[in-house]
């Protein structure tokens, strides 16, 4: 297959074109900087935000199988300005993929989209986004859903959940750990750390996004994730650990956020039908 891996620079989106090309497929990667993509792929640097009414994307970016859209700014700022005024582009860049010829579809979504949600989130679980960043996955998503079912193109939402590993690029609160222990901070501050969360190493996340993209049996929301709640200490502990940092837990230095839900993780059974036919 040849496949268009949009935001090919970024955080997962260069583990993913990394194991479509072990995995023997031919990748287009395209993104404004290059510098951490695979040289095996077909690298084209282009700006998704700068795509007009006039062009032909989809021929200028190779004619692909199949698209996974990764690109997006300021991510890990979820109210910054950009999320919104953003909103638009990305719609307007994959509608002109699909306009052209574009029949498979696969976008990179989160769990935010859901906001304030105590227990499992399926694709039925009602949305109501909470930061600019969530309501723009969110806007994104219904509008993709009603223009890829008027012409004809298959949409895989691809909803995220606590993703690790690769830390030093991924600004979590993993990231942060190691850059404290790096400073040599003997102190970690942290919450209560009693907030449960659907944990999983970027590695099984990649693993997931490219068994869902290969296959077109399963569309539409598919939570990527393991379907298991775990403590947000339990998982910072066992990160600490396994990385032989020497630094203790500030517990209740800062406040749990109103906003974050006390347990949160996603129902599997759509990913664990995909990834049994791997």
């Amino acid at each position: 297959m040849k496949i268009l891996v949009t935001g090919a620079n970024g955080y997962i989106g260069s583990h993913v074109v990394d194991l479509l090309i072990s995995k023997g497929h031919e990748v287009v990667a395209c993104d404004i900087n290059t510098n951490h993509i695979n040289p095996q792929a077909q690298v084209i640097k282009y700006n998704v935000f700068d795509c007009s009414e006039t062009d032909d994307a989809y021929s200028l970016l190779g004619k692909p199988d199949v698209c996974i859209h990764f690109a997006w700014r300021d991510g890990f700022v979820h109210n910054s300005p950009k999320q919104m005024y953003d909103l638009s582009l990305h719609y307007a860049f994959l509608t002109n993929l699909i306009s052209h010829g574009l029949k498979q579809l696969a976008v990179m979504g989160t769990m935010h989209e859901v906001g304030y949600h105590v227990g499992k989130i399926d694709e039925n679980t009602p949305c109501n986004p909470q930061s600019l960043y969530a309501i723009a996955k969110n806007a994104l998503r219904q509008s993709l859903m009603l223009y890829c079912k008027q012409n004809d193109c298959q949409l895989q939402w691809l909803r995220g959940y606590y993703i690790y590993g690769d830390d030093l690029r991924n600004h979590s609160i993993f990231t942060k750990l190691l850059e404290a222990a790096e400073r040599g901070d003997k102190t970690f501050p942290f919450t209560s750390g009693k907030n449960q969360y659907d944990f999983m190493h970027v590695d099984k996340l990649v693993e997931q996004i490219v068994a869902v993209i290969l296959q077109q049996e399963v569309d539409g929301i598919i939570n990527c994730c393991t379907g298991e709640p775990k403590s947000l200490g339990e998982a910072v502990s066992e990160f600490i650990k396994a990385h032989n940092l020497d630094i203790q837990l500030n517990y209740g230095a800062f406040p749990d956020r109103p906003y974050d839900s006390p347990c949160t993780y996603g129902d599997n059974t759509k990913i664990k039908q995909i990834m049994q036919h791997a």
